[in-house]
């Protein structure tokens, strides 16, 4: 560990300060209606003003039992998970371990990596998710949709990097990559000579004093762990990530994610400074761009560093101003996202999206639903197939678990999982031949397979 790492300096919460930084009003309002409404379990917000920080809590820590959660509970960050992992990559490159050019071939020896055209997959091009890997491996196959990732082990992920095409070079478009968060902690592990947990502990929550963050949690840390809740408030367990634990396995607490936080806003040494230096644009001319896994963007004049996560039963979001004066950390145990409240509470006053209640599910017959199965491809990669199962409809993506849907009117479908909608379409004749999914203010249009 090189001494400039170790002594970097983080405010505790709980240490005097002349004003308790403020929570936006609207942003406690909502927060408590999103509890009181049941469509989270739980929320916790952290704001830091300055060297100063403040711990929200809303609804409940515990089903059924008092308290609201506070500044230690602990839940699953998901993918701002893929910032550490970015760290650590920073951390190789200070230390002269790395550098951001680096092929990830010449730092996993033994792994079959792919290539375009001779074009190797650098360290930074899994950084900023142009690697040219898809979102998720063609070879993922969950035997248990609650638990997805739990039986995805490193010798699947050799295989699927030995078995894949690049459908473009590296370092030319901005495609989100899971997997390629995977193969990065794991490159960057297998460089020092341990697991990815050992690496974290090392260079990232021992230094900076996170005794409740980790990708293996303590006992002590599951006994203040929020339990997950899927969308409906059914509780679910946490994942487990195995090998793509880089990219989204770690678990953490608001007093944590704010000393976290804090290292990159106060005269951050060099890895976090690294970190959030813009690297490539999210697209050709878009103002966004990213970082070692940090998305960096302008609002009000001011430039600010984001990045949310969500698992099976958590969501999560962290952002901090770039002058280092204002910090947001938004913590949930129900898979719903809170990215909306994070902004707002980092930028105080900005409005906050119109409260939308979950629908509600209409009875219809099963010789109805019937109509809608079948599979609709959106390419050759990607399928959502529609089959009828014991219970209703349930929808099921390549390389994903089913999930049933349920019918809030003719041809409106809801997930209860996830937060998506499928709304079918039908030709001239009233048959169906498609379908429009709509999930994080996307609409991917999806046409129905014709039976051969």
């Amino acid at each position: 560990m090189t001494p400039a790492f170790s002594l970097l300096p983080f405010c505790l919460l709980g240490s005097a300060a002349l004003a308790a930084p403020v929570l936006d009003d609207a942003v406690r309002q909502r927060a408590e209606e999103l509890t009181r409404l049941g469509m989270h379990a739980g929320i916790v917000i952290a704001v830091i003003d300055g060297k100063d920080s403040a711990v929200f809590g809303f609804g409940s820590a515990q089903p059924g039992k008092a308290g609201k959660p506070g500044t230690d509970t602990v839940y699953q960050i998901g993918s701002i998970t893929k910032t550490m992992t970015g760290l650590l990559l920073a951390d190789a490159v200070a230390q002269g371990k790395a550098t951001l050019d680096t092929p990830v071939a010449q730092l996993l020896p033994g792994y079959a990596i792919p290539a375009f055209d001779g074009r190797q997959i650098s360290v930074l091009d899994l950084a900023t998710h142009t690697s040219s890997l898809p979102r998720l491996p063609d070879n993922f196959a969950p035997a248990n949709p609650a638990n997805p990732y739990a039986d995805y082990t490193e010798e699947r992920q050799r295989q699927f990097l030995a078995g894949y095409r690049l459908p473009h070079a590296p370092g030319t478009a901005f495609d989100y990559s899971n997997i390629g968060y995977a193969v990065l902690g794991t490159a960057l592990a297998r460089q020092a000579g341990g697991s990815y947990e050992a690496l974290l502990q090392s260079r990232i929550a021992a230094p900076l004093g996170m005794r409740s963050t980790s990708n293996q949690p303590t006992h002590g840390m599951l006994a203040r762990l929020a339990p997950g809740h899927l969308l409906s408030g059914e509780p679910t367990p946490a994942w487990d990530l195995n090998v793509v634990a880089p990219a989204g396995g770690v678990y953490s607490s608001a007093r944590d994610m704010v000393a976290y936080l804090q290292a990159y806003m106060f005269k951050p040494l060099r890895p976090y400074a690294l970190a959030i230096v813009p690297q490539r644009p999210l697209a050709p001319g878009s103002e966004t761009k990213i970082g070692l896994a940090w998305l960096l963007e302008q609002r009000q004049g001011q430039g600010y560093a984001w990045h949310s996560g969500q698992t099976g039963g958590y969501a999560s979001y962290a952002a901090f101003t770039t002058d280092g004066k204002r910090g947001v950390v938004v913590l949930t145990n129900t898979a719903r996202d809170v990215d909306a409240l994070g902004v707002s509470a980092l930028f105080p006053g900005t409005p906050l999206p119109a409260l939308k209640k979950p629908p509600v599910a209409m009875e219809m017959p099963r010789a109805a639903l019937a109509e809608y199965v079948g599979e609709y491809p959106l390419d050759k990669n990607f399928t959502l197939t529609l089959t009828l199962g014991k219970d209703g409809l349930e929808a099921a993506g390549t390389g994903v678990g089913a999930a049933r849907v349920f019918a809030s009117a003719k041809d409106l479908f809801f997930f209860r999982a996830i937060e998506a909608e499928l709304a079918f379409t039908r030709d001239a004749t009233g048959k169906i031949d498609g379908a429009v999914l709509s999930q994080g203010g996307e609409n991917v249009v999806l046409r129905r397979r014709r039976p051969e």
